[in-house]
């Protein structure tokens, strides 16, 4: 039998708690109640054996994962299990979905076989919210399309907290963040742009026009939280991290996939590289403490050197570990919700 932990609960320093069964989006979500799960990640973010007391023991946690990953499937099933819960992998190649049923019918069909909750991934955006509305038990959004990653901009946030020592409020007022790269076609930066400007960050939006339109800048209200610009030389100093993102290819109508590296929103992948690469170089320019940031996957040597993604900067591993702590406390939390 695995050792197992009693993990101490963490409480906000105000009494807001996460009310909802379901985690589909960070938008339009309050700073208090995005505290709240950051606070009952706190728990979790370095716990390695199964815990004592989960309420999710014994349960059956679905993934319904319509669209290839690797960490996000592998780290959902790494929190279930530390929770104590069975898994169920459904996965798009092999679901009957391919046979022309819909997703609120699987959904529905795995649900009635007693699943406490289900983690979706899909390639539509909105996907999770529509079976949200369709199912009475939790869900929790893993990607949709270009919508929303909310868990990955959770445990960016986290991660960005602790490395400025901010873990004992997640109060991020005066930080500044560049996201750099693909951003209109991410789901991963929507997530941390709602999170971050929730919790008082600035964000900056780096990129050439066809991946960093200044429609962006609306992410942010009117309160000028999020900006653009297509240099990326001159916001280096300023930031204290910088959250590089891939060209997504394979989303890019006429380009071809991550293997072909082709995409009409770039003159060329090398003049990309050469524009907004994060180069040994270039992070020689950030200032003291700056942290580099990837969610992942990395195309090394085109946004990310490899010096760089695991140099002294980099908090790129440390993001995925505590992905499992976040995704245990949100499974978690979202459970309880339901009780």
């Amino acid at each position: 039998m695995r050792p197992m932990v009693k993990p101490r609960r963490e409480k906000a320093r105000s009494n807001t708690r996460w009310s909802s069964k379901d985690l589909i989006g960070l938008q339009g979500v309050p700073a208090d109640e995005i505290r709240a799960l950051l606070f009952a990640s706190r728990a979790y973010v370095d716990v390695r054996s199964d815990v004592e007391d989960s309420v999710l023991h014994g349960t059956t946690i679905a993934n319904l994962f319509f669209e290839d990953s690797t960490r996000t499937r592998t780290s959902f099933t790494t929190a279930a299990h530390r929770l104590r819960a069975h898994v169920s992998n459904l996965l798009g190649a092999f679901s009957s979905v391919t046979k022309g049923e819909t997703l609120i019918d699987t959904a529905r069909n795995v649900e009635a076989m007693g699943v406490r909750a289900l983690v979706i991934r899909a390639r539509q955006a909105g996907a999770a919210g529509l079976i949200a509305a369709n199912v009475k038990c939790p869900v929790i959004n893993a990607g949709d399309g270009r919508h929303e990653h909310p868990t990955q901009g959770l445990l960016d946030i986290y991660t960005l907290a602790e490395a400025n020592g901010r873990l004992d409020d997640f109060d991020m007022k005066g930080l500044t963040v560049a996201i750099v790269g693909d951003i209109v076609s991410s789901r991963v930066a929507r997530s941390n742009i709602a999170g971050l400007t929730a919790l008082g960050a600035r964000v900056i939006c780096v990129g050439p026009a066809g991946l960093a339109p200044r429609s962006l800048e609306s992410l942010g209200g009117r309160g000028g939280a999020v900006t653009v610009t297509h240099e990326l030389d001159e916001v280096l100093p300023k930031v204290d991290a910088v959250m590089m993102l891939r060209v997504q290819f394979e989303r890019h109508d006429g380009g071809a996939d991550a293997q072909g590296k082709s995409s009409p929103a770039i003159a060329s992948v090398r003049e990309y590289r050469s524009l907004f690469g994060m180069t040994a170089e270039r992070a020689d320019r950030l200032k003291n403490g700056a942290v580099v940031m990837h969610p992942g996957p990395i195309n090394r040597g085109i946004e990310l050197d490899p010096e760089v993604a695991d140099g002294p900067r980099s908090v790129i591993l440390r993001q995925v570990t505590v992905g499992v702590g976040v995704r245990m406390a949100v499974l978690e939390t979202c459970a309880r919700a339901l009780d």
